[in-house]
């Protein structure tokens, strides 16, 4: 929970209140990104992906203004196996995710939920078991912020979980604190 506290008041000291002030485009560009973070039994992630907004649909919601996109990824996992000894494994994914922004979606900071598969090179390992597919579900929650000139430097911090949703046992799942950077292009 105190990585949570200080990734967030980072967030907050970094977007400054002149910066946030800038209206987000009407019309989102894709990003790149930069992801890296730690989970559960020491496990570590690092990603680099892209997303890709889907510029026709949009949803009013209370306020705000619900957007959509695709999220595609390839990085590296690592965790510890039955021996204690540090493993390392490939993955690859996509998926949909939606981005919640207040104020008719002006505001810079946005909240996002999304799911989608992976493929892992190797099977991984969580809570000293053996997840038994390579291919796994990702879900996540996320908070972040824009700011720039044009909005386009982006930094959120998300809540990732990993399984096969009981396809298949053993299922013990991995659960990561993300930290990620995007940039506009």
């Amino acid at each position: 929970m105190a990585r949570i506290r200080y990734w967030l008041a980072l967030a907050c000291l970094v977007g400054g209140a002149p910066v946030l002030a800038q209206p987000i485009p009407s019309n989102p560009s894709p990003t790149m990104y930069l992801q890296a973070g730690a989970g559960d039994d020491s496990s570590r992630a690092l990603v680099l992906g892209v997303t890709l907004p889907w510029k026709s649909w949009s949803w009013p919601l209370g306020g705000g203004l619900v957007r959509g996109h695709w999220d595609l990824y390839a990085g590296a996992w690592s965790g510890r196996d039955l021996a204690q000894d540090r493993f390392h494994t490939a993955v690859i994914g996509a998926g949909p995710s939606l981005r919640w922004r207040g104020r008719q979606g002006a505001s810079p900071w946005f909240f996002e939920v999304g799911t989608g598969l992976m493929l892992s090179h190797k099977h991984f390992y969580a809570s000293h078991e053996r997840m038994a597919t390579r291919w796994n579900f990702a879900s996540h929650l996320g908070l972040g912020m824009n700011w720039g000139p044009r909005q386009e430097h982006e930094l959120s911090l998300r809540l990732q979980h990993a399984s096969n949703a009981s396809a298949k046992e053993p299922n013990p799942g991995v659960n990561f604190l993300l930290l990620r950077y995007a940039h506009a292009f």
